[in-house]
């Protein structure tokens, strides 16, 4: 309750600082890298640990909002489609990577990143293999293959606005505070916590470990609509073979571990990220005038609060 109060003291202080459109700015990418944070939560619950293969999760999102623009689904409903076609595919990824994963115990993070790697470079085949025919996605020499950068000016771009995107990133929240407190939650984090424990109590933690990485992988895919709704664009290719460590920066700076994490950790971490990325965009651009130069000084730091958090959870574990 304290740390919530320093965060929200830390907020309004900004506001008055820096002024609305900082605070905005802040609220928006909060918005939108939201639920990919809160796809940790139930991955690390189940004791898989961080899903760094949530890669997977987000390619079906992005299949999912590639098909509705193809289909010509436009607005709330163009949005609403690919949200249901994105949790189909990632329901069915999610149950077999979990089978995957339950035969590597130990390892998950590892195969994890690879397992996204690989997905990545395998869909980058398909999107220019696929028969899609719109003109607002396909080259346009050609008339083969996906673009690299969809606009969703068309589609369902915008259609959540900042508002709408923290409203739905508060509803996800507490959908999955709710399940964690549900039988089949408690279950869950049992399972995850104490295997042994749990398989004398007659549960079977290999099906709690599948379900916990089912739903990060479907979180995954809200997650990445929500985002390319709010970004404008959707990317393709090899644009989401790193977007899992930003999602895991944010888990661990908002204080959880690999083997324990809850909804506010996601909150707090979250805000903590991006409001370090919001905060040195102004002072990186007042003091370099070259865009590019600046772009890459924003990569450095963006890396730099990923290192952070990665080395951060590996000290607390030698202690």
């Amino acid at each position: 309750m304290l740390v919530s109060l320093y965060v929200l003291f830390f907020i309004i202080c900004i506001f008055i600082i820096f002024g609305k459109n900082t605070f905005f700015d802040f609220l928006n990418r909060v918005g939108m890298n939201g639920i990919l944070v809160l796809a940790m939560v139930p991955s690390v619950c189940c004791g898989a640990g961080l899903n760094f293969g949530i890669s997977m999760g987000i390619l079906c999102g992005l299949l999912g909002g590639v098909i509705s623009i193809e289909l010509g689904f436009s607005g709330v409903s163009g949005f609403i489609f690919a949200v249901a076609l994105s949790v189909v595919f990632s329901t069915l990824t999610g149950i077999g990577y979990g089978k995957i994963l339950n035969g590597i115990k130990g390892d998950e993070m590892t195969v994890g990143t690879y397992a996204g790697f690989s997905a990545v470079s395998l869909m980058s085949i398909a999107w220019v293999l696929l028969p899609f025919k719109s003109p607002d996605m396909v080259w346009t020499i050609g008339g083969k293959g996906l673009r690299t950068t969809i606009s969703l000016e068309n589609s369902f771009g915008g259609i959540l606005g900042i508002f709408g995107s923290i409203v739905f990133f508060v509803i996800m929240c507490v959908l999955v505070y709710l399940f964690l407190h549900t039988k089949t939650g408690i279950a869950m984090k049992t399972a995850g916590i104490k295997p042994k424990f749990a398989l004398n109590c007659g549960i079977k933690p290999d099906k709690y470990r599948v379900l916990g990485i089912t739903l990060s992988n479907i979180l995954g895919a809200l997650g990445i609509l929500v985002y390319s709704s709010g970004y404008g664009f959707i990317q393709l290719y090899q644009s989401p073979l790193m977007m899992p460590f930003s999602a895991v920066a944010g888990i661990l700076l908002g204080g959880a571990t690999i083997k324990k994490a809850s909804v506010f950790n996601a909150v707090i971490g979250v805000c903590i990220f991006q409001l370090l990325i919001t905060l040195s965009t102004p002072v990186i651009n007042s003091i370099l005038t070259d865009s590019s130069l600046s772009d890459a000084v924003r990569m450095t730091i963006s890396y730099g609060v990923i290192l952070y958090a990665l080395v951060r959870q590996g000290g607390r574990r030698l202690k």
